[in-house]
């Protein structure tokens, strides 16, 4: 059995959730996602809890069962506590700032890179004085909210000489020498 597919999902207070249809809906304080799952793994509820069951051993309802349940369970935390992602800059010159859900970026390129934000994000910009400039994006939708964080991060992708670029706050960079010194 899926060590993952066979735990149980808490659903916290305040959360809701419904089947119908191979659809499984989840609303909270936080938002309101669904997913659609296969018709053979079954979802029940029973005592504030998701139970998810498959209906073989074969390679394919193993892979789902697990899949799902792992779905299902970022979903309701998403609409319960929410997911924050933050990003640095690191560069001379790199800023960010944004209007509203746009955000507009200076990488040391020619022009500015402006990318508009789903509105299920939401999105704020620090720029302190000494300090690298932030993008920080709250969601509900994990997968959503990791999209977007790659896109954002492939402008400028941090490179390992100088360690300039998008980075996660937290994230370490593995650095190379460069050349050596002659002999």
């Amino acid at each position: 059995m899926s060590r993952i597919g066979k735990l149980p999902i808490h659903i916290p207070t305040g959360v809701i959730v419904t089947v119908k249809d191979s659809v499984v809906t989840v609303k909270g304080p936080k938002g309101e996602l669904s997913q659609s799952i296969n018709p053979d793994i079954q979802v029940k509820i029973e005592d504030n809890d998701i139970q998810l069951d498959r209906p073989t051993d074969e390679r394919s309802h193993k892979a789902l069962h697990g899949l799902y349940r792992s779905l299902i369970n970022n979903m309701v935390i998403g609409v319960s506590e929410g997911y924050k992602k933050e990003l640095e800059l690191v560069g001379v010159g790199y800023r960010v700032s944004n209007t509203g859900q746009l955000l507009d970026f200076s990488l040391g390129y020619t022009h500015n890179i402006y990318l508009m934000l789903p509105k299920e994000i939401k999105v704020e910009t620090k720029t302190e004085r000494n300090k690298s400039p932030l993008v920080i994006l709250e969601s509900a939708d994990k997968q959503l909210i990791g999209q977007v964080c790659a896109k954002i991060r492939s402008f400028r992708k941090p490179e390992p000489y100088k360690g300039k670029g998008i980075k996660f706050v937290g994230e370490v960079i593995r650095r190379k020498s460069g050349k050596s010194a002659g002999k």
